[in-house]
């Protein structure tokens, strides 16, 4: 299928051939019929594109800062690696989407095959879209109208959240398309609307609509416009739709309004607020959220979790079906608000003139599409050569910013690739060589030439995929952490029979101070104290999510029981953990875990989220013998102690490029597995009792 993507890098917009999505849980799989180009939003992304690097740091001086601190602890060269990477990967365009169901998703009931809607899909031949955020199309409605409900819904939200009344006076600031739209609503809620906009055609639209319009440019000062029109009272709301960086915007919507009036933004302006503007008036300052409640809520976007009726009456999905009573009820024309239709092919038309003045460009797909890609449905193991091809199955941040490059350099052979949307597969495939893209998991299992399937999903895709895979006949690595639960590990060990090998992602033992260090403590008990400085993490990241991303002990500091354990060189038999607050959390990011070994080995691993950014990431300490060794960061390894060796200095290496290049000699030539099965086994049971001596307060033996 054809998708239309844009470089951040470049600015370029393409229309690129990618395999189409693959339907799953929860949500329905569409075939494009049109879709709406918010002409505002995708201007602004194409622009932030097209500028330069210096450009684009002004617009994000925040990013700028996570940029300064990370070369402070982690170095410029691989800094500027990951930023030209981050910026290399193209994004999908577009929301307002309206096609034909052509398959359902498990636990999707209220949708059929054939059923038109209209979905936040991108432009694409085909999407899929999860439940929530779909709504069915009324017979009286053609598929052109209904690529306005989204956008609509926007404008629908600003409204409820200004929450007018019959007869109030309500200012529109922007008559771009949510403007109009908006206005335009308004007026079917019984509102007086005075219109505010520099374009003349946009205005003479407005007034059409009996909507009061005024011109900045030419009709003189808009404040004391709005206070004739109110007889000196001032408006009773003010929603701002306009996209300006000037902070006169909010000034006028201030002094426009009445005492106690309601301002609302759902465009883009600057906020330079004037505290006595407000204060004098005590009114109301509100910034619209998207569509509506449930927005960037992945319970109810990604879930399909609905917000109760009774309490959440307007919803995003009830903001569709909204906006699409409204156009079926005639209360909301969209005919004069469509300025071009654009066959899909030829969407340069658009793009290449997002400044022309057109108010809503409509792209249409062709009837025939290419359908090819849619998918609607404890021995010691040892690698055997092989052709050495890889899968990588998720292509996500690790694995653009991280994997990949270090694959490049050990010259991996990739077979394939497969990404969920099939954007960021398609991407990567071309950029590093990879024969195949794909959207389909099962396309990279069933491929005689895959020997290692690599899976680089969400955690809790993990486990299921490692059977999968091993089922399949296929060596596995799978990136930390093996498992979520003691359920999930129980049936990678039922699955597991040592005809092939498994690799679990902790690549700090390969690490070249790691390696060093290994082989001058020789086999001696040894003391180490591992402290992470991990960095917040906002608490509605899917890490956090205990079902999906297990929380940063199990997802994240098994890393350091798998590293302490390989320095200790034996396993962990107890581990007690402390957490941060008066009542610890299970789904904490600050705590510290102790950990006893077989041999009298002891660690000590301080996983914190609370400390600076600035300070460096990971410290490990090592006490054995009257020695001491320190690595910071694995940039520095100092030693005290040690007969002829003092320091270790490299660039920062976490052993991803040893890990990864061990991996692909073993896969081609044989050999034993990297890391021993029952090795993965004992530290992913410690993750889990680490969690589980949290909850009981004392030390757990790990069986």
């Amino acid at each position: 299928m054809r998708q239309i993507i844009q470089s951040f890098k470049t600015g370029e917009t393409i229309l690129e051939e990618i395999p189409a999505p693959e339907v799953s849980s929860g949500t329905v799989l569409i075939k494009t019929t049109c879709s709406l180009v918010s002409l505002g939003t995708e201007r602004m992304l194409v622009e932030f594109g097209k500028a330069n690097l210096l450009q684009k740091a002004r617009q994000q001086p925040d990013k700028v800062k996570q940029v300064l601190d990370k070369i402070k602890t982690e170095g410029l060269m691989p800094t500027l690696e990951a930023v030209f990477n981050k910026l290399g990967t193209p994004i999908p365009l577009g929301y307002c989407n309206v096609g034909k169901v052509v398959a359902v998703g498990r636990n999707v009931s209220e949708f059929k095959i054939g059923d038109r809607v209209a979905s936040n899909g991108n432009h694409a031949e085909y999407v899929c879209v999860p439940k929530n955020l779909v709504a069915k199309i009324p017979d009286s409605v053609s598929d052109e109208a209904a690529t306005f409900t989204v956008i609509g819904a926007i404008g629908l939200q600003g409204i409820r959240l200004c929450n007018p009344t019959l007869g109030e006076i309500i200012v529109v600031m922007g008559l771009g398309l949510i403007g109009l739209i908006t206005a335009e609503l308004l007026i079917a809620s019984g509102c007086k609307v005075i219109g505010v906009d520099l374009d003349d055609r946009k205005l003479e639209i407005a007034r059409q609509k009996g909507i009061v319009t005024f011109n900045p440019r030419g009709d003189g000062d808009v404040v004391k416009f709005v206070k004739e029109q109110t007889l000196e009272a001032g408006a009773d709301g003010v929603i701002i739709t306009a996209s300006a960086k000037t902070n006169d915007i909010i000034a006028q919507a201030a002094q426009m309004s009445r005492k106690r009036g309601r301002i609302i933004l759902v465009g883009v302006i600057g906020l330079g607020l004037n505290r006595s503007d407000f204060y004098e008036k005590e009114l109301t300052f509100q910034v619209s959220c998207s569509y509506g409640p449930g927005r960037y809520d992945e319970d109810y976007e990604q879930k399909g979790m609905d917000y109760p009726l009774p309490f959440v009456r307007w919803t995003e999905k009830r903001n569709f079906e909204a906006v699409l009573t409204a156009i079926a009820t005639h209360k909301l024309d969209i005919a004069p608000l469509v300025t071009e239709r654009v066959p899909l092919e030829e969407f340069g038309k658009i793009y290449n003139n997002m400044n022309g003045g057109s108010i809503a460009s409509l792209l249409i797909y062709p009837e025939q599409s290419n359908d090819s890609h849619v998918v609607v449905t404890t021995p010691t193991a040892r690698f055997t050569n092989g052709a050495g091809g890889i899968g990588i199955i998720g292509a996500g941040n690790f694995t653009q910013m991280t994997m990949l490059p270090v694959l490049k350099k050990v010259q991996a052979p990739l077979v394939s690739i497969a990404s969920k949307g099939g954007v960021s597969a398609t991407v990567l495939a071309k950029k590093y060589g990879i024969q195949k893209s794909t959207t389909s998991n099962q396309e990279i299992l069933m491929d005689p030439t895959v020997d290692l399937v690599m899976i680089m999903t969400r955690h809790n895709l993990h486990a299921p995929m490692v059977i999968e895979a091993l089922k399949a006949g296929k060596h596995v690595f799978v990136e930390k952490p093996l498992a979520l639960n003691n359920t999930e590990l129980d049936a990678i060990i039922a699955t597991y029979n040592g005809s092939k090998t498994l690799t679990v992602g902790f690549n700090r033992r390969y690490s070249p101070h790691i390696q060093k260090l290994k082989s001058l403590l020789g086999q001696s008990p040894v003391n180490v104290i591992a402290t992470m400085n991990a960095g917040h993490i906002p608490p509605d990241v899917w890490v956090h999510d205990l079902e999906v991303g297990g929380g940063r002990i199990i997802g994240e500091a098994c890393h350091y029981i798998d590293l302490i354990s390989f320095l200790a060189g034996s396993k962990v038999t107890s581990v007690c953990m402390n957490a941060m607050g008066t009542q610890p959390q299970e789904n904490t990011d600050n705590a510290s875990i102790l950990l006893h070994y077989e041999n009298g080995s002891t660690g000590v691993i301080n996983y914190f989220s609370n400390g600076s950014k600035a300070y460096p990431k990971e410290r490990i300490e090592v006490f054995s013998q009257e020695r001491t060794a320190v690595v910071n960061n694995f940039r520095l390894t100092e030693a005290y102690g040690f007969k002829g060796f003092s320091k270790l200095k490299t660039a920062i290496d976490k052993g991803h490029a040893a890990q990864f290049r061990l991996l692909c000699e073993r896969v081609k030539y044989g050999g034993a597995s990297l890391i021993p099965f029952e090795d993965l086994v004992n530290t992913t049971k410690a993750s889990f009792a680490a969690i589980e001596s949290l909850r009981t307060g004392g030390w757990i033996k790990v069986g």
